[in-house]
């Protein structure tokens, strides 16, 4: 439906491997392989996230295994010590663990994601429990929207409102996500109002404008 986004559940991964605190190093690692993942959420009790253990969490062990002078590892990373040492879940992850909710909009998403600076997030329900995990592939599938579903949106959900082709028809035209507007405005002072609400189209790339006001051409 036209000026609906999509949240989060609606395109994270429903199934995913977690550990429980108690999770020992080797099981961690196993899990990251079979599921193919950089980063497992900790979760204890009915699925309560507790914290995220992630490859860069694991890698102090191996950096202290071929190198037993910890001196350089503690420059570089003040925790290394403690978490080379850590045997599980519990001693190795990130806490607390930056989450997401399940109702969230991708933008949110991705701007925790950014100032987090993560490639995936731990979803959860209202009642705090894990829901699923969202990473930067699955917020990116937006982009893969055809470009005729987007020019329908931009015509019905902006251009209609903006600009009633009654008064002054404006075409809509999208190219690789990239949408076009190009007719005759009355009030070109709108035209940043318009360029500020494709782009909030999912799907929309970026937006350019070939409009005339009277005889000028904007």
């Amino acid at each position: 439906m036209y000026g609906t986004s999509s949240i989060v559940s609606d395109v994270m991964a429903h199934t995913v491997a977690a550990v429980g605190p108690r999770a020992p190093f080797k099981e961690i690692v196993r899990l990251m392989r079979d599921w193919k993942v950089s980063a497992l959420p900790v979760i204890e009790g009915e699925g309560r996230v507790v914290g995220v253990v992630s490859e860069a969490d694991l890698l102090p062990t191996e950096e202290l295994r071929d190198d037993p002078d910890p001196g350089p590892l503690r420059l570089r990373q003040p925790t290394g010590i403690a978490k080379a040492g850590a045997r599980t879940a519990a001693d190795l992850m990130s806490a607390p663990a930056v989450t997401v909710g399940a109702g969230a909009t991708l933008a949110e998403a991705a701007r925790v994601m950014a100032r987090a600076e993560v490639k995936r997030l731990p979803v959860v329900d209202d009642s705090g429990l894990l829901a699923g995990v969202v990473s930067r592939t699955d917020l990116l599938k937006v982009f893969l929207r055809g470009d005729e579903d987007i020019a329908a949106e931009v015509r019905h959900e902006v251009a209609a409102h903006l600009f009633p082709p009654a008064s002054s028809p404006v075409h809509v035209e999208v190219h690789d996500g990239v949408v076009t507007l190009t007719g005759r405005v009355r009030d070109t002072a709108l035209v940043p109002v318009a360029a500020r609400l494709v782009r909030a189209v999912e799907g929309v790339v970026d937006v350019q404008f070939d409009l005339a006001h009277g005889g000028g051409t904007r």
